[in-house]
């Protein structure tokens, strides 16, 4: 399924919620990392930002909504759009 030019729902949501307008640099701290480690990165700090804001029932529901997240596109998506601005 496709949705708004992702490829599912939960990938749109996540990129759009919580890393529009960041930069892989900014992810990572280095100049265009590899997507295989920004994929990584950007999983580990969406369960941190869950993690830290939410509780109970609601905090299980968000972090099983993240398993759905096709990672290596939103992460394909950060370094071409960092590549094409530089």
């Amino acid at each position: 399924m496709n949705y708004n030019g992702w490829t599912n729902y939960a990938t749109w949501r996540v990129n759009l919620e919580m890393f529009d307008g960041t930069t892989a640099s900014d992810v990572t701290g280095r100049a265009v990392p590899a997507t295989s480690e920004l994929q990584d990165t950007l999983r580990e700090l969406a369960e941190e930002m869950i993690e830290s804001t939410t509780e109970g029932l609601a905090r299980g529901y968000a972090l099983a909504f993240l398993s759905d997240v096709n990672w290596w596109e939103i992460a394909d998506h950060m370094i071409e759009a960092e590549t094409e601005e530089n």
